[in-house]
């Protein structure tokens, strides 16, 4: 059986690591969160964009059937 020290010697050790591992999974979800923001931003940019396009040609369009019919 292994001595109360050489446990607590590998407890420790296996803390230390996932308290790495934490912190750069920390730092993962803390990039991917600013690069979400970024998307979202530009995503609602270019709806607004789209919406703008879509108001101002709307009129240019005519409503008729396409030539294949």
């Amino acid at each position: 059986m292994e001595n109360t020290e050489d446990r607590f010697v590998a407890l420790e050790m296996k803390v230390s690591y996932l308290e790495d591992f934490v912190t750069q999974l920390q730092g993962s979800c803390v990039e991917q969160a600013k690069i979400i923001e970024h998307l979202q931003a530009e995503n609602k940019l270019m709806a607004q964009k789209i919406r703008e396009m879509s108001d101002t040609l709307e009129g240019d369009i005519p409503n008729r059937k396409p030539p294949h019919y």
